[in-house]
């Protein structure tokens, strides 16, 4: 899963291979495929935020347990959407059944199956009228389209050992007129009612539709095989027009991953892409699709495409990592068990960092953009107090706690987030450019990916678990060296700064200037906010409201908080422009910034006391070193560079 846009970017822009694999039944599994439960999904009220189900359960006389989906998979919480589940209805032979639920497990739902009933039939609704935040339970439709997810709408038994166990025949119907992509297969029906093949529960709550009134569907790299989609919905017709060079980096992409990861673990690809200002802002992985949602103008609007740059990459890239090599503890099987996130730097750490460099190698954005992207995140991480009293473990172990709070939040400098992920782009990019060291740039963590994500090389969609000691172990058979030591010292350092290590064994520097950077200049444009945290330590919204204020700062000890709202500046109403003047005009004078600022409908005057100019941070090449980030950066087909030392 991934924070849309980049993560570290919403401060600038609001059990071991021992265990079995959990495989999904295969098709031609008569015992299962003969009773399957069914469901149809019907969209046509989408654009009302109502989507109704009907569903057959083959049931057995007797009590009788029926489960919603707790623990989504990728959302790595217990955050499945039962309280906009309404309009129950059970009923056998046409005579309606009273049902209880559990009252200790609100997902549990019991009703007593009568003698001689061999079938429930089962009504429910999914009442879509969350707000545009969160995830997949987050605001998903529009007067023009919709994106359906399987688990708001399935009720399926319990007793199961293994959620792949449970055989689903899935249906939908569409608005008139609206077309869809889904890594589902088509089996029949028509342009509105579209039957499609049995599948586990497993696969179908890991394959949403987009359906929508302007809708594209978009073959890329065709000489590839499996094939691979982008399929695109959106608000409008005009937010469809993608570029060819927008159409070939993502082509790119789906020849690069087949480079680095030397195996694809589906069927088939489904990028699912909805464009629209309506529908909450993310990215959510499934293995043979993605459900990845931007803003609605960006592929027409350089600024926006530029922030989602690394979106695709990140979700697609989780179908090898997250998906096929998943955690043991994210490995539950099941919806209802727990999931222990400890290795989520590895699950969306490294993925993350992955993330990234396949949208430069792609050439979805530059070499240049990506080291703006990595100097934002670097320096935002290094002025981040909270890593003082929080490891970077913790965020992950601790991550359900943390993701109803979005990627930016108040106070987040000193909370910490789900830090993982961007310091993960530290990490990983210092366990590259450690193997390129250690073997003279002979291997690199490329090596180690075609190995751990493509164990057994290409495959059907299925899970294989991995441990700590794995990744380890993996590593170590690249190069040996202390891996176990090198991981633990980053994730369990309370160090007051960022390990900015393999940034400068990638051969650059973290320093600052008074020009923001592209990647910064494209959030401040796109969104009209102000960027100012690396200067006076707050960042705001294009009307002044304070986003966060970074403990320490110049506008902590002024007294500013996060919420409130600076409406003037140096006694003039309050503009991004204006405060970056008072900023510059501020440095090298003892003249303080004058600030009216309003509070909870108080309003008081403020004095910030900053004498050193504006500081945007980038990445500066230190020449006579090795050029390892760059060669991090350039396409697999392109010939690796060897140092000579260093």
């Amino acid at each position: 899963m991934q924070f849309c846009p980049r993560p570290m970017l919403g401060l600038m822009f609001a059990a071991a291979l021992s265990l079995h694999a959990q495989t999904a039944p295969t098709r031609d599994d008569n015992s299962i495929r003969n009773a399957p439960i069914k469901i149809t999904a019907d969209l046509t009220d989408a654009p009302r935020k109502l989507i109704h189900a009907q569903m057959t359960i083959p049931v057995t006389p007797g009590p009788l347990t029926l489960l919603y989906a707790k623990w989504i998979p990728g959302e790595h919480m217990p955050d499945g959407p039962i309280d906009n589940l309404a309009g129950l209805f059970i009923t056998a032979n046409g005579q309606q059944l009273q049902w209880t639920r559990d009252d200790v497990n609100m997902y549990a739902i019991r009703v007593t199956v009568p003698q001689g009933v061999t079938q429930l039939e089962v009504k429910d609704d999914f009442l879509a009228t969350a707000g545009a935040t969160g995830f997949s339970a987050g605001a998903s439709t529009s007067a023009n389209l919709a994106m359906l997810s399987w688990n708001e709408l399935v009720l399926y038994p319990a007793g199961h050992p293994n959620d792949a166990d449970i055989y689903v025949q899935p249906s939908v119907v569409l608005p008139q007129g609206w077309a869809y992509g889904t890594a589902l297969t088509k089996t029949g029906g028509d342009a509105s009612h579209v039957d499609f093949g049995a599948v586990s529960l497993e696969q179908l709550i890991d394959s949403p539709l987009l359906t929508g009134r302007y809708f594209v569907e978009i073959p890329l790299a065709p000489e590839v095989t499996p094939k691979h989609f982008l399929d695109i919905a959106a608000d409008g017709p005009e937010d469809l027009k993608l570029s060819p060079d927008t159409i070939n980096g993502y082509s790119n992409l789906v020849r690069e991953t087949g480079a680095l990861y030397q195996s694809r673990h589906y069927e088939s690809y489904h990028f699912l892409v909805t464009a629209s200002d309506q529908v909450a802002h993310f990215g959510l992985e499934h293995h043979q699709s993605s459900d990845d949602r931007v803003p609605e103008r960006t592929f027409i609007d350089d600024n926006y495409l530029l922030l989602s740059a690394d979106l695709l990459p990140h979700e697609f890239t989780h179908s090898w990592n997250g998906k096929y090599r998943r955690p043991a503890g994210l490995a539950t099987g099941n919806y209802e068990d727990p999931m222990k996130g400890n290795l989520l730097w590895v699950y969306e750490g490294l993925t993350d960092y992955l993330g990234n460099v396949l949208a430069a190698r792609s050439k979805i954005e530059t070499a240049a953009q990506y080291r703006d992207f990595l100097a934002a995140t670097a320096a935002t991480l290094d002025y981040r107090p909270g890593r003082t009293w929080r490891d970077l473990q913790d965020t992950a172990t601790a991550a359900q706690t943390l993701y109803s709070y979005g990627d930016s939040s108040p106070w987040d400098n000193w909370r910490r987030n789900t830090d993982y992920y961007t310091e993960g782009d530290l990490v990983w990019l210092d366990v590259d450019t450690t193997i390129r060291k250690l073997t003279k740039d002979q291997k690199s963590l490329n090596d180690f990916l075609a190995a751990f994500e493509g164990l057994g090389g290409n495959t059907t969609p299925k899970v294989v678990p991995y441990t700590s000691e794995d990744v380890v172990k993996a590593l170590n058979n690249v190069v040996p060296y202390d891996w176990a030591g090198f991981l633990q010292e980053r994730l369990t350092s309370k160090a007051p700064h960022a390990p900015l290590g393999g940034i400068e064994s990638g051969g650059y520097k973290l320093t600052f200037t008074d020009q923001p950077n592209e990647i910064t200049q494209a959030a401040m444009t796109a969104t009209g906010s102000t960027q100012e945290w690396w200067s006076i330590g707050i960042n705001t919204t294009s009307d002044g409201r304070i986003e966060d204020v970074l403990l320490g700062s110049a506008a902590d000890q002024a007294k500013l908080g996060p919420g409130m709202q600076i409406i003037a500046v140096n006694g003039r109403q309050f503009s991004g422009a204006l405060l970056s003047d008072a900023i510059r005009d501020a440095k090298g004078n003892t003249n303080p910034i004058s600030l009216i600022v309003a509070n909870t409908g108080t309003y008081r005057v403020l004095a910030l006391d900053y004498h050193d100019g504006l500081r945007y941070p980038h990445l500066e090449r230190v020449e006579g070193t090795p050029d390892r980030l760059d060669d991090i950066l350039k396409p697999m087909t392109e010939a690796p560079k060897v140092h000579p030392g260093g």
